[in-house]
């Protein structure tokens, strides 16, 4: 369960860095470009711990499908950005692939 905790905070971290990336303008901005460069730091140290206890092909699944997801969603948000229909459906289809990787992953 603790893995599960590094996954999720590797995921937050991430998604932070990643959207940091327009507001570092392309990193001529010190503090969104120290915080961006932190947060991503900080994910593949937790990103590393998470490792150590679950396979990696399901950690990487959902470390990258759960960020797409979430960056998608925050950047409608924070940067008024949207997705045609399809691309809407293409993030539920990633969803869908991260649960089945998890649910079915080797014990």
């Amino acid at each position: 369960m603790k893995a599960y905790i590094y996954l999720f905070l590797a995921i937050i971290f991430e998604v932070l860095g990643t959207l940091l990336i327009p507001a570092s303008k392309n990193f001529t901005k010190i503090l969104p470009t120290a915080i961006l460069s932190l947060s991503y730091f900080t994910s593949f140290y937790f990103l590393s711990f998470a490792v150590n206890k679950l396979p990696i092909t399901v950690v990487y699944a959902s470390w990258s499908g759960l960020g797409i997801f979430t960056i998608a969603l925050l950047s409608y948000v924070f940067y008024k950005q949207t997705l045609a229909w399809q691309g809407i459906l293409g993030l539920f289809f990633i969803v869908i692939g991260v649960t089945l990787v998890n649910i079915y992953k080797p014990q």
